[in-house]
């Protein structure tokens, strides 16, 4: 007790009080509970105190001494043992009462009482009266209570049940008698509840004993031969058993006495109030007592005062209530947590402070603050291990770079070591503390340190580290195998193959462990380091993308049951980019997959790359797309086809057959995009299998005659093709072509012909003999008239007139027997015109004569009434019906003709019907005559008058 310092963590509260002068009687004994303090009275009176002492209300409970009093917890019921009055000396005078606080009833006009609910006489003839020396009760569960009443013969009486219905069950236990045989008083009793467990603790004071409820009959066990006067008795918060002798004070559990405190001097009171243990010493040298408040965790006196006499010691209201035998009483209360560590620090008892708030389960905030001053206490006196060892127990509370500042200076490195490897085992650490506490490791050179922390169990897999800021800093330090195999761990697949590449230069090893992953982790590192793979091993890297592209070898593995992949697989347009510096790898790459596959989903974007290449002069691999100057080529294509000579006459010169067998490359090169341009465009499809805009770009910016023949061909911009031939003077090709694309039942374009003459004509130069033969042409087809032939060849000073004199001929003479036939059919036209002019003649002028003697309808004789029509036809008034006025049989015709002729007239409105017609027809002059011929354009006046055209279908009379 000697070694155990002294401190003042409690305090009186509001001075000393006085019991309030409506308690007359003497204190006999005293309870607390919801917010109370009960007093029982020598005369009969409970008296109940709210906080402050003030009188909340008082009520005669016995009629006489009461002689213990219990306030329950679990509800506001208030227990009493007293003495009454008996009506028979056979009957005791002790009762025990029971009182509800929250009812109350009338007892006179002034006064109240709380209702009373149960009173039950202690001593029956079973139970024989004796001196009650302890009392106790136990909330078992409401409304079920455990009563043990302690008697001076060593008895126990208890009554267990409910207690306001009465239904109660009364057990007799005894406390076993000492060596000496003679029977000692209870002073002491203490429930102990393990579970479903009850026992009961009863000491004496010659022994300590348990009884184990449960059991029938309860079993008693002595602990100890030595025991305690009353109010020498209480329980820790631990359910030990503690009693005070003059020479310790003793704690005891279930299986017997357990650990001592040497605290000398008579315990006139023990108690327990939170984690402490009170006692009121006696002094043998004076008469004054000693009140002291024990904290057993820390090895300290957490209070210690001197008092008067003490007669009833309880704890209500968060404090330590002692009650003096002048009916004064001592508030004290505990002061607060930092109160209590501010006079630790001042007094530099920090490990005191530490063991105080872990004791009382402060939390961890003001833990770590208790903490950090003690390791600051500690850095101040270069205590750098022990500091460094208080800071390690506030991660997770104090901000790490307060620790950290601390302990940057080299020579204390192994101590900032050390707190960075505590930080990252409890996976607190930023990026920041990675890369700190692998550079300590690497100038402090330790590279089994580095091993651990890096290779340990757990490791990477457990991310108890930042694993992107480890592997830069291993590979900034050089620690390359480190690096590597944190990426490896952590599947950091694009840094473990950056290592490889980069820095180690290891192709074949970064090959291997691509062909390694799964498919959709491959095409990401493959896309991000595939450059460098193509630059340095380009058939390695060839045949990973085809495994990745087409999903050979041991991917057929990863199949579905029905055939599907689990994943799409990535198009080869994916992994172009890589190749930007290697062009012809590219080649191999594309031609060897689509040898493989055959219907790709992206396979125009295949061949457009492709072409690319092919078609390229020097095979730099920048995107012509990319190009501005040729992004406008390709608009111009779009709008117009006939631009695409003029760009390319303005751009670059047509590549002669010489020029391209200089460059042997070159010729495969443009052989393979000539095979393409054909196969991709099959001869049952209207689009080609690529973009045919950029094909014919591509073509032209790169002279390759050959595929724009093709391309234009194929798009029917005959023109185009022509245009070709005539750029480079091949008159034998420009005529081979016209033959094959002038031919109109082969659906050609026969104008053709007439474009080339316009060049011949235009050319400067004798080509008698190419003339001669597109005449031919011209003449079979009747192309253009004698007239524009001979004006367009007339521009050609170097063709003379022998060129087209046969041709003149053949048309002169068809000429004149196309205007000897038309004079012919002249003559016929006008010889009917005469012949129709005199029967109108005769018509106006002289009488018809109807001489035919049967109906036209049915044949039968004719008889009145009769139609006659002027076109000789007659018929029986009732063949005719209702309809008189037109002749049946001549109608129809007539009809017919005045349709066709509404039919011209409505379509005289219709302009673009005629240009049509012009614009389609090889003779537009024939068309115009046409139009005239049938009076369309315009109304010719000869003919008879209407009213003679109607009469000649109309009835004569009859």
């Amino acid at each position: 007790m000697f070694q155990w310092k002294k401190f003042e963590f409690f305090e009186e509260k509001s001075g000393r009080c006085s019991i309030p002068s409506d308690v007359e009687g003497n204190l006999q004994c005293c309870s607390s509970g919801r917010g109370r303090i009960a007093l029982g009275c020598d005369d009969g009176m409970v008296h109940l105190l709210d906080r402050g002492f003030k009188p909340a209300f008082s009520f005669r409970a016995h009629a006489a001494n009461v002689l213990f009093i219990q306030h329950l917890k679990q509800r506001n019921v208030l227990f009493t043992v007293g003495e009454d009055e008996t009506t028979s000396p056979q009957v005791s005078s002790i009762c025990l009462k029971a009182f509800d606080l929250d009812k109350m009833e009338q007892e006179s006009s002034s006064t109240t009482s709380p209702f009373c609910i149960q009173i039950l006489r202690i001593f029956t003839n079973q139970f024989p009266e004796a001196k009650i020396t302890s009392f106790l009760i136990l909330e078992e569960a409401p409304p079920i209570l455990f009563i043990a009443i302690g008697l001076d013969n060593g008895s126990i009486y208890c009554i267990k049940g409910d207690f306001a219905r009465e239904r109660i069950t009364r057990i007799k236990l005894q406390v076993e008698t000492g060596p000496t045989g003679a029977q000692s008083s209870v002073t002491g009793l203490a429930f102990r509840v393990d579970g479903t467990a009850l026992q009961l603790f009863a000491v004496t004071p010659t022994s300590v004993s348990l009884f184990n409820l449960q059991g029938q009959p309860p079993k008693c066990q002595t602990l100890d031969q030595i025991g305690c006067h009353a109010n020498s008795v209480t329980m820790s918060n631990q359910q030990e058993l503690v009693i005070g002798r003059p020479e310790a004070v003793y704690f005891y559990e279930v299986d017997g006495r357990g650990p001592c405190r040497a605290f000398e001097g008579e315990k006139k009171f023990l108690g327990w109030f939170r984690s402490y243990l009170l006692s009121v010493i006696s002094d043998q040298r004076s008469t004054k007592n000693t009140f002291n408040v024990y904290d057993l965790k820390n090895h300290l006196i957490a209070h210690s005062m001197t008092v008067g006499e003490v007669s009833h010691m309880l704890c209500e209201w968060g404090s330590i209530i002692l009650i003096m035998s002048d009916k004064t009483a001592l508030c004290i209360g505990e002061k607060d947590m930092g109160s209590k560590l501010d006079m630790l620090f001042k007094k530099n008892l920090y490990t005191v402070a530490i063991n105080l708030v872990q004791s009382q389960h402060a939390d961890a905030a003001a833990t770590a603050e208790v903490l950090r001053k003690y390791g600051d206490h500690l850095y101040s006196q270069q205590k750098y291990d022990e500091a460094m060892a208080q800071y390690i127990h506030t991660i997770g509370q104090l901000e790490p770079s307060y620790v950290i500042q601390k302990f940057l200076d080299a020579q204390r490195i192994y101590n900032l070591t050390n707190y960075l490897e505590k930080l990252h085992e409890k996976e607190l650490a930023s990026k920041d503390h990675t890369t700190l506490l692998l550079n300590c490791y690497t100038k402090l050179k330790d590279v089994a340190k580095l091993d651990e922390f890096i290779k340990g169990e757990g490791g990477a897999e457990e991310h108890k580290f930042d694993v992107e800021t480890a592997i830069r800093v291993c590979r900034a330090a050089g620690y390359h195998e480190h690096a590597m195999y944190v990426a490896k761990k952590s599947g950091k697949h694009e840094l473990y193959l950056k290592i490889l590449l980069e820095d180690l230069g290891m192709y074949d090893e970064a090959l291997q462990y691509i062909s390694g992953l799964d498919l959709s982790q491959a095409e990401v590192t493959v896309k991000e380091y595939g450059k460098i793979l193509v630059q340095h091993k380009p058939v390695e890297t060839i045949e990973i993308l085809m495994k990745l592209c087409t999903d050979e070898g041991e991917q057929e593995k990863k199949r579905t049951l029905n055939g599907v992949y689990p994943f799409r697989l990535p198009s080869p347009i994916d992994f172009v980019n890589i190749f930007v510096h290697q062009p012809q790898s590219l080649i191999d790459f594309l031609e060897k997959y689509t040898s493989t596959v055959k219907n790709s989903t992206a396979q125009v974007e295949i061949h457009n790359t492709m072409l690319e290449l092919y078609l390229s002069n020097d095979l730099n691999f920048p995107s012509i797309l990319q190009d501005p100057s040729c992004a406008d080529v390709i608009n111009l294509a779009s709008d117009n086809s006939n631009t695409f000579s003029k760009v390319g006459s303005k751009d670059k010169s047509a590549v002669s057959v010489e020029d391209k067998n200089k460059n042997k490359s070159q010729i495969e090169r443009f052989e393979k995009g000539l095979s393409l341009l054909k196969s991709a465009w099959p001869s049952d499809q209207d689009q080609p299998l690529y973009d045919m805009e950029l094909a014919v770009v591509l073509c032209e910016m790169n002279g390759f005659k050959e595929g724009r023949l093709f391309l234009y061909e194929k798009m029917k911009l005959f023109k185009e093709v022509i245009s070709c031939y005539m750029q480079a003077h091949d008159h034998e090709g420009l005529i081979s072509c016209c033959k094959k694309l002038g031919d109109s039942s082969r659906g050609g374009d026969p104008s053709l012909w007439a474009d080339v003459l316009k060049y011949f004509g235009d050319l400067g130069e004798d080509c008698s003999k190419e003339v001669k033969e597109v005449l031919v042409y011209i003449e079979r087809d009747d192309i253009l008239p004698p007239i524009i032939v001979l004006q367009t060849l007339s521009r050609n000073p170097c063709l003379t007139l022998s060129v087209v004199k046969d041709y003149i001929a053949r048309k002169l003479e068809a000429e004149s027997k196309l205007i000897e036939d038309d004079r012919k059919t002249i003559d016929k036209f006008q010889e009917e015109t005469s012949s129709m002019r005199k029967e109108i003649e005769d018509l106006r002028t002289n009488a018809r004569i109807f001489q035919l003697s049967k109906c036209t309808a049915c044949t039968f004789t004719l008889d009145l009434p009769a139609v006659h029509f002027l076109c000789m036809h007659s018929f029986h008034q009732r063949c005719l019906g209702d309809n008189e006025k037109e002749c049946p049989v001549c109608a129809p015709q007539y009809r017919s003709l005045l349709d066709m002729k509404r039919n011209l007239e409505e379509n005289a409105k219709d302009h673009d019907k005629f240009f049509h017609q012009l614009k389609n027809s090889s003779d537009g002059f024939s068309v115009v005559a046409g139009y005239f011929g049938k009076g369309v354009v315009s109304k010719t006046s000869n003919g008879p008058p209407a009213e003679l055209r109607r009469s000649s279908l109309h009835p004569s009379g009859v």
